[in-house]
């Protein structure tokens, strides 16, 4: 399959020329079935530009429903078997979207909460401001090897765990595509932002994502730009057109350094005892803890001896406290030039030079 094409037409339909199983990700923002009633005016009785579109209008939510089936089973298809899909919605639709996924077999990872720093407010002052969006993100069943990029999605939230509200405003500003008239080019157009993070949580760098309502071109945008293929569905030929001049105007991203994301678990395993060897650390040091309640020494094999225990630096880590487990690599700390240093930082050393040597 080709990536990094706009194909225009029905999305259900051009899913189905796709090879099976040949896409990494789906991120997918379909029609909310708003179901407006009338128009909407501020309280200056300017009109709200809001989404009234045809291709947002559906006869009821029987016809809703098997829409949403019918493209959730070709992006299926189109899926790879350890592939996720993205999905965004409002309190209009996304209830009904989240039990045809479940219908069709796939298994919710996360439901994601987009909450919107700068949301339109309720006008009319008869419920509360609408704020958020929710994203279901899931894999094609339980038993999938689904992609998760954890270290960079704690990296972009300065080293803390990422949760599933994320705080980030509407498109706006120079971000936002305009018509030669100064409106919306696209009423419902999402932030790369919001790209962004989907796209590096659940991709590799070189895997291709499939977006079949494009749009204006968000996710090809952030997908070049972050070393991923694309393809990108559009049944309206206008919005095709302004997502190609967006996205030949992004520079495509091939350093491999800037794009890395090896997970801890997947990078080479370092023992102990190799510290050792590599005279990283030598035979009978004293290594402790960050309050130096507890210590230990290093021995020549690779294992550690307290007052009262003995073994690796898991064990002795776990014995000295009465735990039941403990990670030896963040519990124990070395002096190296009167700073007490965590031994995992030598560790990320002697990885570092064994891979120059390669």
């Amino acid at each position: 399959m080709q990536a990094n094409q706009i194909l225009v037409g029905d999305c259900v339909e051009l899913m189905g020329w796709l090879p099976s199983g040949s896409v990494d990700m789906v991120f997918a923002d379909p029609p909310y079935n708003l179901q407006l009633a009338g128009e909407l005016n501020r309280p200056n009785n300017t009109r709200v530009n809001g989404c009234d579109a045809a291709w947002d209008k559906f006869d009821d939510f029987h016809a809703y429903d098997s829409f949403t089936r019918a493209w959730l089973a070709a992006a299926r298809r189109a899926l790879k078997e350890d592939g996720t899909l993205w999905v965004i919605g409002s309190y209009h639709n996304i209830f009904r979207v989240g039990a045809i996924l479940q219908d069709l077999g796939f298994w919710i990872l996360n439901d994601v909460i987009w909450r919107k720093t700068n949301p339109m407010p309720n006008f009319r002052g008869r419920r509360f401001t609408n704020a958020h969006e929710t994203l279901i993100w899931c894999a094609k069943s339980s038993a999938a090897r689904y992609t998760f990029n954890y270290e960079a999605m704690k990296a972009l939230n300065e080293e803390l765990q990422m949760r599933s509200d994320w705080l980030i405003p509407l498109c706006t500003g120079p971000e936002r595509l305009k018509d030669g008239s100064g409106n919306k080019a696209h009423p419902t157009q999402k932030p790369e932002a919001l790209l962004h993070r989907c796209i590096m949580a659940a991709t590799k760098p070189g895997g291709v994502v499939l977006d079949p309502f494009f749009g204006t071109g968000t996710t090809g945008v952030v997908a070049r730009r972050l070393g991923r293929g694309y393809v990108g569905i559009e049944k309206d030929p206008d919005y095709a057109r302004l997502a190609r001049e967006r996205i030949a105007a992004v520079a495509e991203s091939c350093d491999p350094d800037r794009l890395e994301q090896r997970a801890r678990r997947e990078e080479p395993r370092i023992p102990f005892g190799w510290l050792v060897e590599h005279g990283l650390l030598q035979p009978g040091e004293l290594l402790f803890d960050a309050t130096r309640r507890w210590s230990a020494k290093v021995r020549a094999d690779g294992t550690l001896i307290s007052a009262e225990h003995k073994g690796s630096i898991h064990q002795v880590a776990a014995a000295v406290q009465g735990a039941p487990a403990c990670n030896g690599w963040t519990f124990w700390l070395v002096e190296r030039k009167g700073r007490a240093v965590p031994i995992d930082l030598l560790r990320q050393e002697l990885r570092a030079g064994l891979a120059r040597a390669e």
